[in-house]
Parts: C-alpha cells; structure tokens; sequence
C-alpha cells in the first residue's frame, strides 16, 4: 500500500504548486470582469467549482456507463482512478507553462517587467490549468479513499481513511522541498522577487515531465502490487 501512496504524492505536490504560484500570477493581471474586480486570492476557488460539475457528471453519466461496460459495480476500479488522476495532472502543468509563457510575452510586449501594473491580460487565462486539474482532483480524492477503505483490515477502516490527508500533508510538504532542490540545481530558477524574471514556465514543465515518469512508476508499482 506505501508503494502507491508514494506515488500518488506527487499529485498533491503540483496541486500546492499550481495553486500558489496561479494566485502569484493573479496578482499581475487583469481581474476585471463584467465591471468587478475577481480578488486573485480567490482564484483556488475554481477548481473546487469545477469538481462539484466533474462529480455530479462521474456519478450520474460515468459510472453508470462504465457500469455496463466493465460489469464493475462502481463503473472502474480504484487504480483506474488513480491513472486517471496522473494524465490531468500532467496536462495541467503543461497548460501552465504555456500560460505563464504567453503572461511573459505580454510583459515584455508592453515593457512593464519592472512595473506592478497588471497586464493587459485576463486573468481567467489561468482558469484553464485549473480546470483541468479540478478533474485529476476529482479522481485523486476518490481513488485514494477507495483505495485506503478497501485495502485496510476491518478494524483498521478508520485509519485507512485517514491515510488520504496524510497523503495530503506528505504531498505539501514535498512541494517546498522540491522548489528548494529546483533553486539550487537550477541557480535560481524561483529565487527572485520578480515573478516576470523567474522561470516559472519551465518550472511548470519540469513538473509536468516528473508527473509522467511517476505515472509510469506508478505503473509498475500497481503491477506489483495485484
């Protein structure tokens, strides 16, 4: 069961990255829409709108799809879930480097990468990365506590279930070690105080990179461990 816990953390770790370096990025764009002003730290709020929408459409449309398909009483088994969690994930932090690449051309267009002036760029252009990480989210919690509840003994059900937000913890944990490593190898990749000079689209795709040799580990790991 480690083995695939370990794997799923690295999920959680892009997700603690995306949301704060997404409310970063917020913060020099445009957050006016229909004559309001979106507050960028408000901006995780949307993956979690978007899950409600991915949960309601798994429960009613998938699941009984996949039902008759596989003959499996919840549409697809728990590591199907968890594989399925690992491809949004790394979509995502792909669409976010390109993101990021396309916020560092407008700087550069309009000469403000000195400037606290926001962009002429909405911000609803990072709307895109998280939407598509609202259904990895989806798939990553449900997948664990199935999987947590189904391999604990009877009198272990609890703590199973619990194991999902040590999961959680583990993974937050590791994104703060990752950005360290990154700095050092990298000599400052996300040292500066400039988040126009930084590479954060590169660091989106480093990411992105990682997540797909995990969702081969984690391949292999499933294997061993049917």
């Amino acid at each position: 069961m480690f083995q695939i816990a370990l794997c799923t953390v690295f999920i959680i770790t892009c997700m603690a990255h995306l949301v704060t370096f997404t409310v970063q990025q917020s913060l020099t764009l445009d957050s006016h829409i229909l004559g309001f002003k979106i507050p960028g730290p408000s901006l995780p709020v949307i993956p979690q709108i978007f899950n409600v929408i991915f949960i309601a459409l798994y429960n009613h449309v998938f699941v009984p799809v996949a039902r008759r398909i596989t003959g499996i009483p919840t549409g697809i088994r728990y590591f199907q879930r968890i594989e399925v969690e690992i491809v949004p994930s790394t979509i995502s932090m792909a669409v976010a480097g390109v993101v990021e690449t396309r916020r560092k051309s407008v700087s550069v267009q309009h000469n403000v990468v000195d400037s606290k002036e926001p962009l002429p760029m909405s911000v609803f252009w990072l709307g895109f990365q998280y939407a598509i990480f609202g259904l990895s989210d989806m798939f990553a919690l449900v997948g664990l506590l199935y999987f947590y509840y189904a391999q604990s003994s009877a009198g272990m059900k609890s703590i199973g279930t619990a194991s999902l937000n040590c999961s959680l913890a583990f993974g937050y944990f590791t994104s703060s070690v990752v950005v360290e490593v990154v700095n050092w190898v990298t000599v400052g990749w996300l040292a500066s105080n400039n988040l126009y000079r930084e590479k954060l689209n590169y660091f989106y795709w480093l990411l992105s990179g990682m997540n797909m040799v995990n969702f081969f580990i984690f391949l292999v790991c499933a294997s061993w461990y049917k």
